[in-house]
């Protein structure tokens, strides 16, 4: 296996990117020409090799093997939320990870799969002066296969899981002239899950096609259509710190209620034109449309609406409709170059880009009513937590509660200089000016609201080479991002800011073969948002935030061909203003800590090669450990510490064929991927197994 690179390049590591580059034609957006080891910020890559090894299947399974990430609230199981370095964004929008450089996980699209990648950037620290974009402690790229030109090669795979999980999978890169190149990969998955009447349908077909025109000009299409059919999960109920106060498998929905639909159609197109080895020209654009449909049944949060409270077991239910529907449009433009003034040597990027989203929002839901001496089970939509009996009472038909259209608009330009002072030392400087414009229109009370704002963000970095495996460096970065719709009165809030500070070392051992980095960092937030809690889809300012803490990644192979990874991440992230929630009554204070953030966060893996009976084998195991974390904002509720283990192998019986198989929490611990009350936990996957056989040619 090759363990995914989570430090910087050996100058092997280096020879073997540009070999990369080469092959598939295509350079990374936002990136320039340089080497992990020469930029002033941690990167972590995961590549496919890692997440073949471990038979993971959704992204935010694999980013957990980087302990700078964290797990948030998924909406029941529908989208990808995730935190790096302890900052999460808007809690009602996916989060927002770019794929190739692009803008495209904040539509509704669905859990994102991981067929079709080739490896996942996590970006750390204060880039946003480049990117324009994301959180300051970090940005997740997603880095798709490629049709690569002139070749002829493929693989499919069949499996089979716990809770009778079926997946086929294939990629086919298909050779169709000198120039022209079709690569053409699809999945499709169904089964069972740990948790009662929850299913689970998938598909997807993500083809590439390349075009080369020429030996300097390269033509790539990208092409997403997914599909995610399950039902809304919104987890268990805790009761006074219990957490088993029902089993982990236990659905507290409504079967009747049907399945969720995540649907998305995207579109990319990228040409590279290499006016020469020291200059090129990236151009782009990218369209992306998702659906996200269904009803719901979920716990009610009110306690004065909630039964449970009184009885211990009667759940007071909500029920919700959904269908929001998105759409993302970015064009882009960036020259990358190098000259000299002296003896100064300088690297350059320059950019622009065009951003519009538009994120149409129609929520309905029925309440329990207040709890009196005269409510009745049906009209609370009561549910018997220790004895459930579904199809109970009739489905009751939600009422509009938010009916919006949120659209933003930006467009930004950026430049950045890389100036080589000495052959030790560099220096970074750079900024990006964002012009944006924010409109929300509530059809249900008739409010168009209208914001514009702009703003220039600078960055600077300093990058000192020590030794030849010792590199020094340093960076500061400010940001600048919008916040997406309004309060509950239509007020559109100001966009967040945001300031960032990191200082490290990257290292290499053993002529190459081990790397890693050591971070400290301090991340500075304003006009951060959190989910109104008694207003489903609106937001509350919550002021300011602050992350700060150090990081420890290391990766490659020890003495006797062994690979490793080792991540670790001590984050302390936590509120820096006052708030007092009126639906709840809870107060945010200074110092209280941000929703499903760890204090520690570690993951660590190993593995290794070796023949049996002649034929390739592999052999490896991992553990994660992940700390204890708020479960819910504004107050006391904890989620526990957990410890999961795992196993993975495969063996080659004959070439061509691989048998593969993994083992996920392998002593079935208990645990709780995330949480947004004590009444809407999701609890972690037990044990579970699967085995494969994939073909390759």
């Amino acid at each position: 296996m090759s363990a995914p690179v989570l430090a910087q390049e050996s100058a092997e590591e280096a020879a073997e990117l540009d070999q990369q580059i080469t092959v598939t034609g295509v350079r990374q957006a936002y990136r320039g020409d340089f080497v992990l080891s020469e930029i002033p910020q941690a990167i972590a890559q995961i590549d496919e090799a890692a997440l073949k090894a471990n038979n993971i299947l959704r992204l935010v399974d694999a980013l957990d093997l980087n302990a700078s990430v964290s797990r948030q609230n998924s909406l029941g199981g529908l989208f990808d939320s995730f935190a790096v370095r302890g900052f999460a964004g808007d809690e009602n929008i996916p989060t927002g990870y770019l794929v190739n450089g692009f803008n495209g996980g904040r539509g509704f699209g669905g859990p994102r799969d991981v067929a079709g990648l080739e490896r996942i950037e996590v970006l750390k620290g204060p880039a946003a002066a480049v990117l324009g974009r994301g959180e300051p402690g970090g940005t997740v790229n997603l880095v798709t296969k490629q049709a690569e030109i002139g070749r002829t090669f493929g693989n499919a795979s069949l499996q089979y899981g716990s809770f009778d999980r079926v997946r086929t999978e294939a990629d086919f890169n298909l050779a169709l002239s000198g120039g022209l190149t079709a690569r053409l990969i699809g999945y499709a998955e169904s089964g069972d899950t740990f948790r009662d009447t929850v299913n689970q349908r998938r598909w997807g077909f993500l083809p590439s096609i390349g075009l080369a025109i020429g030996p300097n000009t390269r033509v790539t299409y990208d092409f997403e259509w997914t599909r995610v059919e399950t039902p809304f999960d919104r987890g268990i109920v805790v009761l006074d710190g219990n957490f088993r106060t029902v089993p982990r498998n236990r659905y507290l929905g409504e079967p009747g209620d049907g399945d969720h639909v995540a649907r998305a159609t995207g579109h990319q197109l990228r040409v590279q034109h290499d006016f020469s080895e020291r200059w090129s020209l990236q151009v782009g654009a990218s369209l992306r449309d998702t659906l996200l449909t269904g009803f719901s049944s979920d716990a009610e949060l009110v306690p004065s609406r909630q039964k449970l409270f009184v009885d211990g077991r009667s759940l007071s239910r909500q029920r919700r409709s959904r269908r929001y529907d998105s759409r993302q449009w970015v064009v882009r433009a960036e020259l990358s170059g190098e000259f000299e003034t002296g003896s100064l040597r300088h690297r350059v990027l320059i950019g622009a880009d065009r951003d519009q989203f538009d994120n149409d929002q129609q929520f309905g839901r029925v309440r329990p009513p207040v709890l009196t001496a005269g409510t009745t089970d049906r009209a609370g939509y009561v549910l018997d937590i220790l004895a459930p009996v579904y199809g109970r009472f009739p489905l009751p038909t939600p009422a509009p509660q938010n009916d919006r259209l949120d659209v933003q608009r930006s467009t930004g330009a950026f430049i950045q200089d890389q100036i080589e002072l000495t052959d030790r030392l560099q220096v970074r400087i750079g900024g990006r000016y964002d012009d944006v414009s924010l409109r929300t229109l509530n059809r249900l009370t008739s409010i168009d609201s209208r914001l514009s704002k702009g703003r220039f963000s600078p960055q600077a970095g300093i990058v000192y080479r020590l030794s030849e495996p010792i590199t020094l460096y340093a960076a500061y970065g400010e940001g600048f991002r919008a916040n997406i719709g309004t309060d509950v009165t239509g007020s559109i809030f100001d966009p967040e800011t945001s300031r960032s500070k990191e200082i490290g070392v990257k290292f290499t051992m053993l002529d190459g073969s081990l790397n890693g980095t050591l971070a400290v960092f301090q991340l500075d937030k304003n006009n951060v948002l959190a989910s109104d809690t008694g207003n489903p889809g609106f937001s509350v300012a919550i002021g300011k935030a602050r992350s700060r803490g150090i990081e420890f990644d290391l990766a490659g192979q020890l003495p006797g061909e062994i690979d490793v990874i080792l991540s670790y991440a001590y984050i302390d992230a936590e509120a820096r203003s006052t708030l007092l929630e009126p639906n709840f009554n809870f107060q945010i204070r200074p110092g209280d800590p941000l929703i499903n953030i760890p204090d520690h966060n570690l993951n660590i893996q190993a593995s290794k090669r070796f023949a049996v009976a002649g034929r390739e084998a592999q052999l490896g195991a991992g553990v994660q450990y992940v700390g204890s974390r708020s479960g819910e904002t504004g107050t006391a509720f904890t989620l526990p510490s957990h410890t999961l283990a795992r196993l993975f192998g495969e063996f080659e019986p004959i070439e061509g064929v691989t048998v593969f198989a993994a083992v996920q929490n392998l002593f079935d611990a208990r645990w709780y991927a995330n949480s947004y009350s004590p009444l809407w936990v999701q609890p972690g996957t037990p044990r579970t197994a699967s085995v494969g056989l994939r073909a390759s040619f």
